[in-house]
């Protein structure tokens, strides 16, 4: 029987069917919620008592194509996992991250099954999405690493990043920190406001307008600090070589996706557009851990 074996080039591709797998149900989990299907299914693992698979009606298939989804999510990271051991030199790093993914998807697995038991409990929802931004932080990485592999076949030994300047370092991690804590107050407007996923699922006691404008108010911080961050970069030629892409696309999709924050929510919040604005915030953390991993390159002599 032939033994199993990969090449870094076909490792790589491994890791972007993960990443993409990841970021995909992240958008139907969230379909679930703003068509109103997040209790198609009643009970967990089972669709219902009497049924383990239900699509009798449209909530039901909404959440149980969801749920199979999870299965192509659980076999691409399980595939990462039993490839990566099969890499030759052997990378313990590329075996962590695909670990971490399995790891991450049983996590996700269980608190879904909680989410259904809760009755859709907006705490245990948010939990759910924050778990969902740092698998997609983990796939992320492997990836990274994944495409450095293709082209070097030991572990690159620690240098120093290539930027010195400590200040755009600094702003680099403010940028960062403010991002999360955006995605964050941005899950506390969606456990306020009106797609819980069920009309009698709870909502969490804090009215959607404050929320809306404590969200609000730490995405605008976010945008002027990486505004200040790019301005700051473009005196700094070396920061500049280096970040210039990074912080341009990071703007660019920050922009984007503050004005839909702000359409959406002063037209009612229309399921289309809600849709957008979770699918573009994963791509803003993204983009701010994508600025943060550029930063950190090191020096190559």
């Amino acid at each position: 029987m032939r033994k199993l074996s990969i090449t870094p080039k076909g490792f790589l591709r491994v890791a972007q069917t993960a990443f993409a797998s990841l970021y995909l149900i992240i958008i139907t989990g969230s379909l679930v919620r703003l068509t109103g299907s997040g209790l198609g299914c009643a009970d967990w693992p089972r669709c219902s008592e009497s049924k383990f698979v239900d699509v009798s009606n449209s909530h039901a298939a909404i959440e149980q194509v969801n749920r199979l989804f999870t299965g192509v999510v659980a076999a691409s990271v399980i595939l990462a996992v039993l490839l990566s051991v099969k890499l030759r030199p052997k990378r313990r790093d590329l075996v962590a991250m695909s670990i971490g993914l399995v790891i991450g998807v049983l996590a996700q697995v269980l608190l879904g099954g909680l989410v259904v038991l809760t009755g859709l409990n907006p705490f245990s929802n948010i939990a759910h999405f924050l778990v969902s931004m740092v698998l997609m932080s983990n796939a992320y990485m492997l990836l990274q690493h994944a495409r450095i592999f293709r082209t070097e076949e030991t572990v690159l030994p620690r240098r120093e990043p290539e930027i010195s300047n400590s200040k755009i370092l600094l702003l680099v991690r403010i940028v960062l920190f403010l991002t999360g804590s955006a995605v964050v107050t941005g899950t506390v407007v969606t456990g306020s406001g009106p797609h819980a996923g069920d009309e009698n699922a709870i909502r969490i006691r804090l009215a959607i307008n404050t929320a809306a404008k404590i969200h609000s108010i730490t995405v605008i911080i976010c945008l002027i600090t990486a505004l200040v961050l790019f301005l700051m970069s473009r005196r700094d030629q070396v920061s500049w070589r280096i970040l210039a892409h990074p912080l341009e696309r990071f703007l660019a999709i920050g922009f984007l996706q503050g004005l839909i924050g702000y359409v959406q929510y002063f037209s009612g919040l229309p399921v289309l557009l809600v849709a957008v604005h979770v699918a573009l915030s994963v791509a803003v953390w993204l983009g701010a851990l994508d600025l943060y991993w550029n930063s950190k390159l090191p020096k190559i002599s």
